[in-house]
C-alpha cells in the first residue's frame, strides 16, 4: 500500500470512530460505511501499487535498453585534437614586445577536444567556403561578462606566432587557434557546435578551469579558484 493510501485510510478510520460515539441509531450504518470505506481504500491502494510497479518496470526497461541514446544526447561524440603548432618564447616576443611575460602551457598539457559535428558541419565548411585551408576558428578568453570571464570566438585567416594550432584528427581541414594567454584558461575544454531554435553557435563545454555551469548564455563563466 502506498504512503498516501495508508495516510488516507488512517484518517478515514479515525474520523469514523469519532462519529460512532455520537449516536447509537447511526452505529450500524456507520459500521457498514466504515467497512465499505476500508474495502474501497484497500482496492485503490492495490491498484496504485500495481500501477507504480508497472511504471517502474517500464522506466527500468527503457533506461537499461537504450543507455547510449541519453549519453549521445548529452555528450556528442568528440575527439582529442592534434596539436599542429605551438608558440615559443621567441615567437611571442617578436609578436608584441609590449605584452607582459606569458607563462606558456607546455605542448603535452595543451589539450583540447572537439566534437565531430563541430568539425564536420562547421570548421570544414568554413574552410571550404572561404576557399582557404588555413581558415580557422579563433578562441580567446577575455575579462568581462556577468561571471568575470567570457569567451570570444571569431574567424581567422591563419595562425599568428603566439597561437596554439589544433585540428580534428580525422576531419580536415578543421583548424582551431588559441593564443598563448588564453590557452591556460582553455586547456582540457571541449569545442562543440550547438543547434537550437533560438540560434546556433560554437560552445565551450567541460572547461576544467570554469566553476559550475557558468552563465546560461554559454559565454560568460567564473574562474574555478
Amino acid at each position: 500500500m502506498s504512503t498516501l493510501a495508508s495516510a488516507a485510510l488512517r484518517s478515514a478510520s479515525l474520523h469514523t470512530k469519532r462519529l460512532l460515539h455520537r449516536s447509537n441509531p447511526q452505529r450500524a450504518n456507520l459500521i457498514a460505511e466504515n467497512q465499505s470505506l476500508h474495502a474501497g481504500l484497500h482496492a485503490s491502494a492495490s491498484a496504485s501499487a500495481r500501477l507504480l510497479l508497472t511504471s517502474a518496470c517500464r522506466v527500468r526497461a527503457f533506461s537499461t535498453s537504450f543507455p547510449s541514446r541519453a549519453v549521445v544526447a548529452q555528450h556528442p561524440p568528440s575527439q582529442p585534437t592534434v596539436l599542429l603548432a605551438y608558440p615559443s618564447v621567441h615567437d611571442a616576443a617578436e609578436e608584441d614586445a609590449d605584452e607582459p611575460e606569458v607563462d606558456f602551457v607546455p605542448p603535452e598539457e595543451a589539450t583540447i577536444e572537439i566534437t565531430d559535428r563541430a568539425a564536420e558541419q562547421q570548421l570544414r565548411s568554413i574552410a571550404n567556403r572561404e576557399n582557404n585551408p588555413d581558415a580557422a576558428l579563433r578562441i580567446a578568453v577575455e575579462s568581462g561578462g556577468c561571471h568575470g570571464y567570457q569567451y570570444k570566438m571569431e574567424l581567422a585567416k591563419g595562425r599568428q606566432p603566439d597561437d596554439y594550432h589544433f585540428s580534428h584528427p580525422i576531419v580536415k581541414p578543421s583548424n582551431i587557434l588559441v593564443d598563448a594567454v588564453s590557452m591556460a584558461l582553455l586547456k582540457g575544454s571541449t569545442i562543440d557546435f550547438a543547434t537550437e531554435l533560438i540560434g546556433s553557435s560554437f560552445r565551450i563545454a567541460d572547461n576544467p578551469q570554469a566553476k559550475g555551469s557558468g552563465c546560461g548564455c554559454g559565454v560568460s563563466w567564473e574562474l574555478n579558484i
